[in-house]
């Protein structure tokens, strides 16, 4: 990862994505500040706060939360920052053997810093596939081979993943692992032994990279038609966003394959997605549309710097960053007498601060971070 020096005003951007991949970061790094685990805390039992918080963390497994949207809009997201690189790589004439090789080294940098995320644990080292860098480096190189393709071919490729997602779940019969819905027993379990040794104890599997492909592939395709001469460039992004919704929640409804977003199965990738292209939708018919664009900056800045600032609160937040300021912040509360939750909560938000006002600082000096 490097520092890219920008001269792009936050003006002259199209906003509305700017400030969705800068909204998905904000909510993620307040995630990792322990805040919702906080709040949840904080409210009473059966109260509405309760119920709402409760989006704020994955679904245990059949069911859709908020949470579980996050993910599948980070690499939505992607897809359609992807567009707008390609675009630009092609007006600076480069050629598509040029523009592969820097696909592969930034998926390759993905994969790394993926696997880093999970390397280094209290009880050693480990080797561990599930980071949403390393799916994403995944879905990168996927979306790039396929992204000369006419917009019909892709969205057929799109259902062949889903396809081949239902087929190695539901038929490949591996003793012990053919049960396709349930934790623990399914194909991609099965697939993880193969990979990593282990089981995720949450469920999570290494082959959600192959539906969630989709995700991303969505994404180029909505940045291609943002970059593209259509003056009605919303109506087919509500109308799509409908299709994915009905047939994603129609799955689960009739029993057919359930909404499990801890192994994406293709309902999940549907609804999810749906729900992705609905919010891409509303963001740039308010902000770029009605021209709504007060406030945006606080979730810009943050966005602009996607990777960096993920990185830093995967890695150095939750290994070092955190704790210290917690340390702080809670002696400084236990010295006033504010009791453990607020202060908890006080230090959250101290801890958010300083990662915006990192990103800030980073805003100002024009330091963009690439792979």
């Amino acid at each position: 990862m490097q520092p890219v020096n920008s001269t792009n005003s936050f003006s002259s951007r199209l906003l509305s994505l700017d400030f969705m991949r800068g909204f998905i970061m904000v909510l993620l790094a307040l995630e990792s500040t322990g805040l919702y685990e906080h709040l949840f805390d904080a409210s009473s039992e059966e109260s509405i706060f309760r119920g709402f918080m409760q989006q704020f963390f994955h679904h245990p497994w059949n069911g859709l939360h908020f949470w579980d949207l996050i993910q599948p809009g980070f690499m939505f997201m992607a897809g359609v920052s992807m567009a707008y690189s390609l675009r630009k790589q092609k007006q600076q004439g480069y050629t598509w053997n040029r523009s592969f090789k820097k696909t592969l080294r930034r998926s390759a940098w993905l994969f790394f810093w993926g696997v880093l995320d999970y390397a280094v644990r209290k009880s050693g080292l480990s080797f561990e596939l599930w980071d949403v860098l390393t799916q994403l480096s995944f879905t990168t190189l996927v979306t790039f081979l396929i992204f000369e393709w006419r917009v019909t071919t892709q969205i057929l490729f799109c259902v062949f993943l889903l396809l081949l997602t239902e087929t190695l779940y539901r038929f490949t019969n591996v003793p012990n692992f053919n049960q396709p819905f349930t934790d623990q027993h399914n194909f991609g379990n099965y697939i993880d032994l193969l990979l990593m040794n282990k089981i995720n104890g949450g469920g999570w599997v290494a082959i959600n990279c192959i539906p969630t492909s989709v995700h991303t592939i969505a994404g180029a395709l909505a940045g291609k038609l943002f970059l593209s001469g259509s003056k009605n460039k919303l109506k087919p992004l509500v109308l799509w966003a409908f299709i994915c919704l009905i047939i994603g929640y129609g799955l689960d409804i009739v029993h057919i394959t359930p909404i499990i977003k801890r192994i994406a199965t293709s309902s999940f990738t549907l609804a999810s997605l749906g729900w992705c292209l609905l919010g891409l939708a509303f963001c740039y018919w308010w902000i770029d549309v009605l021209d709504h664009k007060k406030y945006l900056r606080f979730f810009v800045i943050v966005g602009m710097n996607s990777l960096f600032i993920y990185l830093f609160f995967e890695i150095v937040g939750h290994r070092w960053f955190n704790d210290y300021i917690t340390a702080i912040s809670g002696g400084l509360m236990e010295i006033i007498k504010v009791p453990d939750l607020p202060a908890s909560i006080i230090s959250s938000l101290c801890i958010f601060a300083l990662e915006w006002g990192l990103c800030y600082f980073l805003y100002k000096k024009k330091i963009f971070f690439k792979l």
